[in-house]
């Protein structure tokens, strides 16, 4: 532990942030090299990739604002690994590209089975200064108002500034020469299809798909190779032009050559990505302009103009084609669903096109990767299929009264989520004109009120009666509604609607159910059936297998080998679950499983691995979108409604987010689902290994979570697209004007934190495992992960005044602090931060407890801090000196008044 007021004062040099606007200077302290740069102030909303980001020459000469407010956690990978092209395997360049790095909150330590070294250390040494303790949204906020401005970034400022600073704007430099390759390169020497790849700044995970998926024989030349003299006599079928810094216009080398390849004839086929869609535009005739303040980042949505079809794009660029200038036999081929602007040119006769974001991404993700396919499609003379609209916004039925199937009664793992979920479904009916009949037995919630306004409109029938299959029948036989909606009250509902459609009664009443349809709900549900469809599209969930009896439970628990997961299928809340470590607790637990499902699944024990699940929508067009992802405090063999759970995930690295991702979309499509889905995952925390627990084919617990943290109505939406919408026409709820089909960059970080009353019953343990036990849970909001833990505590327990270890009177005397870490209780995280108050090192807790050492960190943080405030005994001692900086250190912290006095 930090010995005195050292937990409390600002690591790292003073530092500043001049801006030419003439404002006063941003403070912060310095966490890379002690240099002064000067650069272009821009912002980037991703919330993952900044090595990506920082190796991506796109950024040649900017001053990078990361608006994620918690950067650094999972550090810097190892700069020598290779790839079979030695290229660095996790970098987009040789180099770092920024001018300077700002942040809001600084990692200083980092936890992740692939760093190698600090983010901190990694810009010392490239020489790249950092910042942190900076108002990034405050200073995103005027970027966005004024546009993208000039600064400084200096670090040991002179106590008074000179009355003339001079300011370097990097867009007056040719940019695209300081870092375009200087000598023509070859990859894939072996491959055929000859492509030549002009090189602008082309990051290397566009060789990589280029080479390795595609199997090109890529040429990559100087941005300035004059291609009708061929000086090298390079042979080539194809031309790309690549990703690059500054302004298109000061390309003049490039633009002749593209000239030139455009006259052709026969054509060859011209691809351009980034700046390359710039450059073919303007060789083609047409204009550019510069942005107000560019758009980069990873959320992106764009609209492919032949299909309709929206795709989430990672994008960093601050000019863009005028449309409007374009010359004839040229259209927009991708347009911005928010602003309009230009994201794509094509040519109507001939083999050209290319687009203003990155289909190569890395960071962000890969939605638009199909357009290499494309582009070395032609290059092959393969014919390319005609992509068209698919003409269901013109076949959408007209619902006159639905029937929505609310939860069962109020219990654990079915309570006020499934309200919360119900009322939005509401009030999507209603802005439709629908009648809306309601099955809710629940006097107390939100959605049988019979208070009506225009944010909870209600029902306009409802029927308090137990959530039964014949029950559900005679209110469909008395009200006649042509549709029902069974995937808004949780299991309970989905339940019921499965038993209806096998019987055949909803089909014999001509109800429609809206949005998934039940063949898909039950691949879900049945893991035999969901085993076959994962390994359809080359996905594994955990080794499983079902049982209907006890012998076949105990056959194939022996199979998998113990420990071993028993669970209850169609199940709530893990109802009928727990560990087996051999055959007599496993016929218990069978027993005890087979009284409420006559299906029981042993699966394969991953606890200590991560835990993680993302909230997916899709439409019946295909757009597909995550909302949020989550992580698990606790690693698996928690359940998740037990669980201490963080939004957006905080230890996984781009690559990580990315792949789990485009797992989830590929599942997704591959299951029909159609609204909103929550898939879970097992991630190997020493690899980039993982497994697919399951997928909730309605809305979850996890969904009003990820709706509320982050501003983005799930329920609201899936029930509009259950009616037949698209997500590119609904509106979305918080700006009005730009499209729902995006996917929302946080800059902040959100908790949730359960709550239990397991104290209120005698001889009922307290130990938490694969069945859910908490009544209810809290989510706090802040800025770092401290804040938010301790917020948390404060809400889910009113009597503690932060995150406590002695004090809070939580944990135990009597029983071994190692045993109340290594056994998963609704107390551990207060017996954990005893720990850390009592000295013990982040590796010794974590080897308990199998928590992640970056979340262990913050709470080593906490411990240190409150620490010093007990230590000095007197607040004017306290903050006697350097006042106003311990006290923004506490605050920033969490700490409440109370804590502090």
């Amino acid at each position: 532990m930090t010995a005195g007021f050292d937990a409390l004062e600002s690591r790292g040099e003073v530092a500043q942030l001049i801006l030419a606007d003439g404002s006063p200077p941003i403070q912060g302290r310095s966490f890379g090299a002690a240099t002064t740069v000067s650069g272009e102030v821009v912002f980037n909303t991703g919330m993952v990739g900044y090595p990506e980001a920082l190796t991506d020459p796109s950024y040649r000469g900017q001053i990078l604002v990361l608006t994620f407010p918690l950067i650094g956690n999972y550090g810097v990978p190892d700069e020598s690994i290779r790839d079979e092209f030695d290229l660095p395997t996790y970098f987009e360049s040789n180099e770092i590209h920024i001018a300077g790095l700002v942040v809001s909150s600084y990692s200083w330590e980092h936890s992740h089975w692939a760093a190698h070294k600090s983010l901190a250390k990694w810009l010392k040494d490239n020489n790249v200064p950092g910042i942190y303790g900076v108002d990034t949204r405050a200073l995103t906020k005027k970027i966005r108002e004024v546009g993208a401005l000039l600064g400084n970034l200096v670090v040991n400022p002179p106590q008074s500034l000179p009355q003339t600073i001079e300011f370097s704007d990097p867009n007056k430099r040719n940019l695209v020469a300081e870092v375009s390759t200087k000598t023509v390169k070859v990859y894939g020497e072996n491959n055929s299809t000859n492509i030549i790849a002009y090189d602008c700044g082309m990051k290397f995970n566009i060789i990589r798909y280029f080479v390795d998926t595609h199997k090109v024989r890529l040429t990559v030349v100087p941005f300035d190779y004059d291609l009708e003299a061929n000086p090298s006599n390079i042979p080539w079928e194809g031309l790309f032009l690549s990703n690059g810094p500054g302004d298109p216009t000061m390309c003049p080398q490039t633009i002749k050559s593209i000239q030139y390849a455009l006259e052709l004839e026969p054509p060859r086929p011209i691809f351009g990505i980034c700046l390359g869609n710039q450059l073919l535009s303007l060789a083609a005739g047409a204009k550019t302009y510069k942005l107000k303040y560019g758009n980069r980042g990873m959320n992106q949505p764009c609209v492919d103009l032949r299909s309709g079809r929206c795709y989430i794009t990672p994008q960093n660029h601050g000019f863009a084609v005028d449309s409007s200038s374009l010359p004839p036999m040229w259209k927009p081929l991708f347009i911005n669903a928010n602003d309009l602007t230009n994201e794509g040119i094509v040519h109507t006769d001939k083999p050209f096109f290319s687009v203003q974001f990155h289909p190569e991404a890395s960071g962000g993700p890969l939605d638009t990767s199909f357009l290499f396919d494309k582009f070395v499609g032609h290059v092959r003379k393969i014919s390319q299929p005609l992509v068209l609209q698919n003409g269901l916004a013109f076949q959408q039925k007209a619902y006159k009264k639905v029937l929505l199937v609310g939860s069962g009664g109020l219990s654990i793992g079915q309570a006020g989520e499934f309200d919360y979920s119900g009322s939005q479904c509401i009030k999507a009916l209603k802005e439709e004109g629908i009648e809306v009949i309601l099955i809710n037995p629940n006097i107390a919630t939100v959605q049988t009120s019979t208070e009506k306004n225009d944010v909870t409109p209600g029902a306009d029938k409802v029927y308090f009666l137990p959530i039964r299959p014949n029950v559900v029948m005679d209110i469909i036989h008395k009200e006649k509604p042509d549709g029902i909606i069974v995937s808004m009250g949780g299991q309970t509902a989905l339940n019921v609607g499965v038993q209806l459609w096998n019987s055949g009664e909803l089909q014999k009443a001509g109800v429609k159910v809206l949005g998934t349809q039940i063949p898909a709900i039950e691949a879900t549900e049945d893991r035999e059936i969901f085993s076959e469809k994962l390994k359809e599209i080359g996905e594994t969930i955990a080794l499983s297998y079902s049982a209907t009896n006890v012998q076949e439970a105990l056959d194939a628990a022996n199979k998998i080998g113990y420990p071993v997961l028993v669970r209850a299928a169609f199940a709530l809340g893990g109802l009928g679950s727990g560990f087996a470590d051999n055959d007599e607790e496993l016929k218990e637990l069978a027993l005890k499983a087979f009284t409420t499902s006559n299906q029981i699944l042993i699966d394969q024990d991953l606890r200590g691995w991560k835990e993680l699940e993302y909230e997916v929508v899709r439409d019946a067009s295909d757009n597909c979108i995550t909302v949020c992802n989550m992580e698990n405090f606790d690693p698996l063999g928690v359940h998740t409604g037990d669980s201490i759970v963080v939004a957006p995930s905080q230890t996984l690295t781009n690559r990580e987010y990315f792949m789990l991702r485009k797992t989830a979309l590929k599942v997704v499509r591959h299951l029909g689902i159609v609204g909103e889905c929550n898939i879970q995952y097992a991630l190997n925390p020493k690899s980039e290994k993982y497994c697919i627990i399951e997928v909730n084919a309605r809305l979850s617990r996890s969904s009003a979570l990820a709706s509320k943290a982050t501003g983005y109505p799930l329920a609201y939406v899936a029930t509009k697209l259950s009616l037949g919408k698209d997500l590119v026409s609904i509106r979305n709820s918080v700006t009005k004007t730009t499209t729902a089909c995006f996917e929302p960059s946080l800059d902040y970080c959100v908790v949730k934190m359960p709550r239990w009353d397991l104290k209120k019953f005698n001889r009922v343990s307290n130990k938490l495992g694969s069945s859910m036990l908490s009544v209810g849970e809290v989510m706090a909001i802040g800025r770092s992960f401290e804040e938010v833990i301790q917020k948390a505590c404060r809400m889910v327990n009113p009597a503690l005044d932060g995150l406590e270890g002695v004090e809070s009177g939580l944990t135990s005397d009597d029983i071994p602090l190692e045993d109340q870490l290594r056994t998963p209780t609704d107390t551990r995280l207060f017996a954990v931060q005893r720990a850390l108050e009592e000295g013990w090192t982040v590796d010794k807790v974590h080897d308990c407890t199998k928590i992640d050492k970056w979340f262990l960190s913050k709470l080593q943080n906490i411990a240190m801090m409150r620490k010093a405030c007990v230590e000095c005994g007197d607040i004017k001692q306290l903050f006697g000196q350097n006042g106003y900086d311990r006290m923004k250190t506490l605050k920033m912290a969490g700490f409440s008044d109370k804590q502090v006095r």
